[in-house]
């Protein structure tokens, strides 16, 4: 019987199809590539592809969404897998000092976090890479001068934005909201923290559940867009108080924290599908004078019991719920199959000198954007009769 790697394996066609090139092609002969990614189906076949064109891998997972499956799978075909499933943020970081200790060629990262750990301990050699999140993107902008090295954004990538953030994250967030929980959308109140790319999916897909949708961001123009995208966009008191559901979708730390206790109702569920595990001051509000015990359910579940009897619910515990959950599945096989395509691609061309220091921390080529949206399309109507 074949298991959800193979079964992902075989529906990653572009995957497959660069595969097959890599092979011949061997863009990566003689070079270690270091990654520091969830490790779960869709980047097995990522991590693979990758391998087929020569490269050593070198690879570690992130904070509680590694699977056990995954690292088991890479190891048997000659992966060095550094660590297992873990939410030890100070094990986390030993694994990932592990990977820059093999002095990867090229860096895959996803989080800034290997790009950072380089600049603390440079060694000579690396010739740039990849660097995957919105999140790692706004970590490293600020380091450009210090990095000088070709860093391409996957997350900066039209494709990546429209095919993996606004349709596949609302989709995989819907879809483990409901699996998690197993509350109904209909009727009910949901608020969004954030409106780019991400937040703008998951606004999208609970209102088309039914779920009465209000959208809360910093920034006045992504309030404004979610307005005239028929939002509610009330003040951040507000959205708070009336929500039934309450999710993060923002980059940035401690969105919500202690000092909104007061304001969340009775039965309020929050989650976070946000790359970082803070944008839920998970610990400040397990530690607010407020709460007077805290029960732990099945399924990543917990109520914090307020001393006034309300009961607040917090998924996964902060992490990303939908790579963090129960039977964790994250985006659709095919969404990250374009993503993993761009980085392969992209990995490819600092690999052969295609990208240079002045591609530090910038968006993937637009040639690139368009070899594999072309590849895509392609494979859709392959053998269709037109």
């Amino acid at each position: 019987m074949k298991n959800r790697i193979e079964w992902v394996g075989q529906n990653c066609r572009l995957l497959a199809s660069i595969a097959e090139e890599f092979r011949q092609t061997r863009p990566f002969e003689g070079k270690t590539i270091g990654t520091g990614i969830h490790l779960e189906p869709k980047t097995v076949a990522l991590i693979l592809t990758l391998q087929e064109g020569g490269a050593r891998m070198v690879s570690t997972g992130n904070l509680n969404t590694t699977q056990q499956s995954a690292v088991d799978y890479l190891a048997a075909r000659g992966v060095t897998v550094i660590g297992g499933p873990t939410s030890d943020l100070e094990q986390h970081r030993r694994n990932l000092k592990e990977v820059i200790g093999h002095k990867p060629d090229l860096i895959l990262d996803n989080g800034g976090d290997l790009f950072d750990l380089w600049l603390q301990d440079r060694y000579p050699g690396l010739l740039g890479g990849t660097e995957e999140t919105t999140s790692g993107r706004m970590r490293l902008e600020p380091l450009r001068e210090q990095l000088g090295l070709p860093i391409l954004v996957i997350n900066d990538s039209p494709i990546k934005q429209f095919a993996e953030n606004e349709h596949a994250v609302g989709q995989s967030v819907l879809e483990s909201y409901m699996r998690i929980t197993n509350r109904v959308t209909n009727g009910q109140r949901v608020t969004v923290f954030g409106y780019g790319a991400c937040g703008r999916g998951v606004a999208a897909n609970m209102r088309g559940a039914n779920a009465k949708v209000s959208v809360v961001d910093n920034d006045p123009l992504k309030r404004l867009q979610a307005h005239l995208d028929g939002y509610d966009t009330p003040p951040r008191e507000v959205a708070l108080g009336t929500a039934d559901f309450i999710v993060t979708v923002t980059g940035s730390p401690r969105i919500i924290g202690e000092a909104d206790i007061n304001a969340l109702k009775n039965g309020a569920i929050l989650a976070n599908a946000g790359h970082f595990p803070f944008e839920i001051d998970v610990e400040s509000l397990r530690k607010s004078e407020q709460v007077s015990s805290i029960d732990s359910f099945e399924d990543g579940i917990e109520t914090l019991v307020m001393t006034d009897g309300r009961r607040v619910h917090l998924v996964s515990e902060g992490h990303m719920f939908n790579l963090a959950g129960p039977r964790p599945l994250g985006n659709s096989i095919e969404s990250m199959d374009l993503g993993f395509a761009l980085q392969a691609r992209s990995l490819e061309a600092v690999a052969l000198g295609k990208a240079t220091a002045a591609d530090c921390v910038v968006p993937v080529p637009r040639d690139i954007d368009e070899r594999v949206a072309n590849a895509y399309l392609d494979l859709c109507y392959q053998g269709t009769i037109v």
